[in-house]
């Protein structure tokens, strides 16, 4: 084997988990985030992949039942390739990568050519489906042992790796991996070998994902148990005793928002928080951003208030955006929170107010427990605005109520931009794939431009109507209704916190029909 060439790139090979993101390791995090290439396979999770650099390469690899992105050799010589130029890889992988991940292949590959790698194991799904399923694949006095085995085999033919009359003899719970389409000939050489047709068994399909279905029976019933029930890959199989206990430790697919679609219109930056918030309810969080925040596209007339800030009583901040909006020209500007000693803040919302704090390292002076313009004129007022001179830092289409009460109160008021809501460059017919089979069962917005974009993509209200619509806020609801939305739930606060709970709330009082 030659020596590793001193320019080659280290290839990681990672085991991504079985689904659910938040079961990925630190370790293998640490290695996505910072890779200048990754390799991913078919089932790898969006949320994943987004956070790869933002300048990484992205290859996708993916192989699933008539669909071959890539062939194996493909793919060993894509990791050869990329090592070689000295590009460090992840190579992404579902569940742990010596798992049926047929990662050992693309570890001798590397071997073979003398470049560097490394194991990340993951979290396999033939223990993590089960466990999200509420069955133990051992408990004491059930089973004390399970065996993995692969489920693409031909169970029939004769050169067969397999020990069919011991695995039907195994006391101990088996998993089959990949083994859907081979469901019925794989009960069939069970039973046949001696296994009780009424042996409890189980299907888990997109196990630990919230799109994660389950099914029990028997041996002699699991096919057509699990073809009944509209299943298709990917499913693991689970045949025990064990099975039994789903009854009782059941909890994934108990929660309150479980099987629930969620439409998210959120920036992208945005999302993930308020999607974090819904998926640990059970949701199925399907992510549109309506609106996309960017930086001001003239930033001179913000730069000329930031160095004349010294001039102001009071600058108001009306969201988190403006916040990071304001940190970004302060770095322009060689600003630091020094530059306003002199002037005090104030925050709309107590989010806001942390986001300050965080990105601007001020401690805001004013910050009401509500997140409307209005709570802060009202404690503005009784400070006194009378001659004052204040600086309101908004978006380019931010609502007036706050400069026009301030000027009523007295104030003399220059309002600047801070940050820009645009429209993403998506079109009318991806919305419409967002409404289409299976369907949405919650819209959510967060701000009253989501809600004017979102209908203007849509076409008008009518597909969001077929949708049970949660508004944070008070203002996004009324401008949802303004726009012909029904709106079902409203969130008390602007926050996401928030409105998850509404909606968590909503469906738990059994409200989920009101659609």
């Amino acid at each position: 084997m030659a020596k590793n060439p001193p320019e080659a790139g280290l290839v990681s090979l990672v085991g991504a988990g079985p689904g659910d993101p938040g079961l990925i390791t630190v370790k293998a995090m640490s290695r996505l985030q910072s890779a200048d290439a990754v390799v991913y396979d078919r089932l790898s999770d969006p949320g994943l992949l987004a956070q790869a650099r933002p300048d990484a390469g992205m290859f996708d690899a993916g192989k699933g039942p008539g669909d071959v992105r890539m062939t194996q050799e493909q793919i060993n010589a894509l990791l050869v390739e990329l090592s070689s130029a000295g590009k460090s890889v992840c190579r992404l992988k579902g569940g742990d990568p010596f798992v049926f991940g047929r990662g050992g292949e693309e570890a001798l590959a590397l071997a073979a050519e003398g470049l560097p790698f490394e194991i990340i194991p993951g979290v396999t799904s033939s223990i993590a489906a089960a466990a999200y399923a509420g069955i133990p694949v051992t408990h004491r006095g059930v089973a004390t042992s399970f065996t993995v085995i692969t489920g693409s085999e031909d169970p029939s033919k004769p050169d067969s790796q397999l020990n069919w009359s011991a695995l039907a003899a195994l006391p101990g719970t088996l998993v089959f991996l990949m083994g859907w389409r081979a469901l019925p000939e794989i009960a069939n050489e069970l039973i046949s070998r001696g296994a009780p047709p009424d042996r409890p068994a189980a299907l888990v399909q997109w196990g630990t994902t919230p799109k994660q279905r389950s099914v029990t029976g028997t041996l002699d019933n699991i096919a057509e148990t699990g073809t009944a029930a509209g299943f298709g890959s990917p499913v693991a199989v689970i045949v025990g005793e064990v099975v039994g206990l789903r009854e009782t430790i059941a909890w994934f697919d108990n929660k309150p928002l479980f099987g629930k679609r969620v439409l998210i219109t959120r920036t992208r930056s945005q999302a993930s928080r308020l999607r974090t918030e819904l998926e640990s309810a059970g949701a199925w969080c399907v992510e549109f951003p309506a609106i996309s925040i960017v930086p001001v596209a003239d930033p001179s007339a913000l730069d000329a208030a930031l160095n004349h800030i010294s001039e102001y009583d009071w600058m108001t901040i009306s969201s988190s955006n403006g916040a990071r909006g304001l940190r970004a020209r302060m770095d322009v500007l060689g600003l630091d929170g020094r530059a306003f000693a002199d002037v005090k803040i104030a925050a709309v919302g107590p989010a806001t107010g942390v986001r300050v704090r965080e990105e601007m390292g001020i401690t805001p002076d004013l910050v009401p427990d509500e997140y409307v313009s209005d709570a802060v004129l009202r404690d503005m007022k009784a400070l006194g605005m009378d001659g004052k001179r204040v600086l309101v830092v908004g978006s380019d289409i931010g609502r007036d109520v706050l400069p026009d009460g301030l000027e009523a109160l007295g104030a003399t008021v220059d309002r600047v931009v801070g940050y820009e809501t645009h429209r993403p460059e998506n079109t009318g017919e991806q919305v419409a794939a967002a409404f289409a089979d299976p369907g949405i069962d919650v819209t959510t917005f967060t701000s009253s431009s989501g809600v004017d974009n979102l209908v203007d993509l849509a076409g008008g209200p009518d597909p969001i109507n077929g949708t049970i619509t949660a508004a944070m806020g008070p203002i996004t609801a009324e401008r949802a209704r303004e726009r012909g939305l029904r709106v079902d739930i409203v969130a008390p606060e602007r926050t996401m916190q928030s409105l998850a709970g509404a909606i968590v709330k909503h469906f738990e009082n059994g409200d989920s029909d009101a659609r």
